[in-house]
């Protein structure tokens, strides 16, 4: 058995989704399993539709709702299915203009019916195609705990609903299920968080013994940078678990960072394929170490980070001043991505600043506090960078009159990362790129 993944761009009108059941078609022989993602931009217009409800824009909201709902029935000829989903979303949107307030829990019941609807509509499609196909709904088989927005799945429950329900069907049947959707242990239903998806695939993967994890996207696979910030990437061929995951952390969003844990834990590869381009290899994660005579494997970087300079009201840190500063971040439920400290000062940065007010206002009770915004990551990711002496040197010059800040090594065994004004971003890589990628290991890049 393998698992096939499909993003919001490979499914996102009838056309991508022929697309998707021409592929699958293909390897009917290895008997897959399919989750899918919401189709097209569903899940943010959801979002946007509950934060227009309750900040009194409700027949407005109602009006996108209903452009929402028109998309779908449009896309999917489905009208029964559709009309009773939007049904039970209108009446959600309605509740939320009364109350006035969007709860996690109420986060998560409206943004989950983009994958409830896409993977109904994906179903119908393959059986139209003469696929033996069957809807399992995720929200039975993937078991989390309650923290809604970013629920933790609990896996030994999982992983026996998995066995119980979708190894017997894909026995000789495509089993087609929702991704980033699933419910605790009493049926309340709850998501995986941003990128979820490929979570969801990677955790089906570990509970039915797949042989595969393929996740399908818009890009041809793993490229040596972000091709959003600077085009002249090339393709990795093939990559550790461990630099996968370090280049998902730091913004390379072909992958979520959660989605290589299962997968390790129970030594199943991932390819990262391309749905519009199907006959390109793409790119193959595995987790063994592998051997390359660049250094760099890829040039990650995270956009939109903000940087919170923490300074000791004292002339130095005093004993505590360290986890009185992580106590803050964590009442506050705010990761930090980056640390680095001087004698007095403590400097991270934040990629979620929802709760920033809260974090500022705690922080200043003990410290002073400076704050940057618009700011940049850059991580260099590859095995052999602490073996490599110079890998400094050659990073600063070609950075030349950019300014880096924070920077870090050591934190990680196979990166390097440093921050920089968004406004220098993509000069930074770009000149990274030259200064690392002039020439490449066939073995290893496309």
């Amino acid at each position: 058995m393998i698992v096939m993944k499909f993003g919001g761009t490979s499914v996102e009108s009838a056309a991508a989704i022929e697309r998707v059941a021409e592929i699958v078609k293909s390897r009917l022989d290895r008997k897959p399993v399919v989750v899918v993602s919401a189709m097209g931009k569903t899940t943010n217009k959801l979002l946007a539709i509950a934060h227009g409800a309750i900040s009194g824009e409700r027949d407005q909201a109602l009006g996108k709702l209903f452009e929402l709902r028109d998309f779908h029935l449009r896309e999917s000829g489905m009208e029964r299915t559709v009309e009773q989903h939007f049904q039970e979303l209108s009446e959600l949107i309605k509740g939320l203009s009364v109350l006035g307030e969007l709860t996690p829990r109420s986060i998560d019941a409206i943004s989950s019916f983009g994958e409830r609807l896409s993977s109904l509509i994906v179903t119908s499609f393959f059986q139209k195609h003469g696929i033996h196909a069957v809807h399992v709904d995720a929200r039975k088989v993937i078991v989390t705990d309650n923290r809604h927005t970013h629920a933790n799945p609990l896996y030994s429950e999982t992983y026996a609903k998995l066995a119980e329900t979708v190894v017997p069907l894909a026995q000789d049947r495509v089993v087609v299920l929702g991704g980033f959707i699933a419910a605790t242990n009493t049926g309340i239903g709850t998501t995986l968080g941003r990128g979820g998806s490929d979570f969801t695939a990677a955790i089906v993967g570990a509970g039915i013994g797949a042989e595969e994890i393929q996740i399908w996207t818009d890009v041809d696979g793993m490229l040596t940078c972000d091709p959003t910030v600077y085009p002249g990437g090339h393709r990795v061929k093939r990559i550790s678990f461990a630099e996968a995951a370090e280049l998902a952390y730091f913004g390379a969003k072909v992958l979520h960072p959660a989605t290589v844990i299962p997968a390790i834990e129970k030594n199943i590869p991932v390819l990262i394929l391309n749905s519009r381009r199907p006959q390109v290899e793409g790119t193959r994660i595995l987790s063994a170490s592998i051997a390359s005579t660049n250094i760099v494997k890829s040039i990650a970087c995270k956009k939109k980070v903000t940087v919170l300079n923490i300074r000791s009201l004292r002339m130095f840190l005093a004993h505590g001043f360290l986890r009185r500063i992580f106590e803050v971040f964590d009442r506050n439920e705010t990761s930090v991505d980056m640390v680095s400290t001087s004698e007095v000062t403590v400097s991270v940065t934040l990629d979620e600043t929802q709760r920033l007010a809260g974090v500022l206002a705690d922080l200043r009770e003990f410290s002073d506090v400076d704050v940057l915004e618009d700011q940049s990551i850059i991580c260099l990711v590859g095995e052999k960078i602490p073996m490599t002496a110079g890998v400094g040197a050659r990073i600063f010059k070609a950075l030349g009159p950019i300014n880096a800040r924070m920077v870090s090594e050591g934190a990680s065994s196979m990166n390097i990362g440093f921050v920089v004004d968004s406004k220098d971003l993509t000069q930074a890589v770009q000149s990274l790129h030259e200064e690392f990628f002039t020439e490449l290991d066939p073995a290893v890049f496309g």
